[in-house]
């Protein structure tokens, strides 16, 4: 990661490393940035936690940082804060006043059991369907995995609902 793109997300992590001290908390033995670089490259490259390189901190605080991360909400906190400073950064207001709605079926491996899939009943696809709502920039606003046989609107309005969650105008 450039020191550029560091920069804008370092505060949210110093921030959640801040709240976690005191009596009782493990000393920090890594960087927060190669913890980060390291879930990068999990991403990027779809490998399993075991095979991060060794240059990277081991796997497993690696992933225990990102457990926690996902579970308290920072994840979503640097997501928020990209998308906020990109949409300023093309003259618009940090907070979208439009959505697009959207939605696609994604068929599953053929090892899935059966009964771990929907099949939606118009289109016969066995999978699962992405509700996806995203600003006019197309930067996402909120995304929900579901079983293919549940209906576009339904997805929809649960999107919908979690998004007035987050976002009430």
């Amino acid at each position: 990661m450039s020191n550029a793109r560091w920069a804008l997300i370092e505060p949210v992590f110093t921030a959640w490393r801040a709240r976690r001290t005191g009596p009782g908390t493990a000393a920090r033995v890594h960087d927060l940035r190669e913890i980060v670089n390291a879930i990068l490259y999990v991403n990027r490259t779809g490998i399993p936690w075991e095979y991060l390189p060794h240059d990277f901190p081991p796997y497993k605080p690696v992933y225990d940082y990102y457990a926690k991360w996902e579970a308290d909400g920072t994840t979503q906190q640097v997501h928020d804060l990209l998308r906020d400073k990109t949409r300023r950064a093309h003259g618009r207001a940090s907070e979208p006043t439009a959505a697009v709605v959207d939605a696609q079926s994604v068929k599953t491996s053929a090892n899935v059991a059966e009964s771990s899939q929907g099949i939606d009943a118009g289109k016969k696809i066995k999978g699962r369907k992405r509700h996806l709502i995203t600003d006019t920039l197309g930067l996402v606003l909120a995304v929900l995995i579901t079983a293919a046989n549940v209906h576009d609107t339904t997805g929809g309005k649960l999107l919908l609902d979690e998004l007035a969650r987050h976002i009430p105008a």
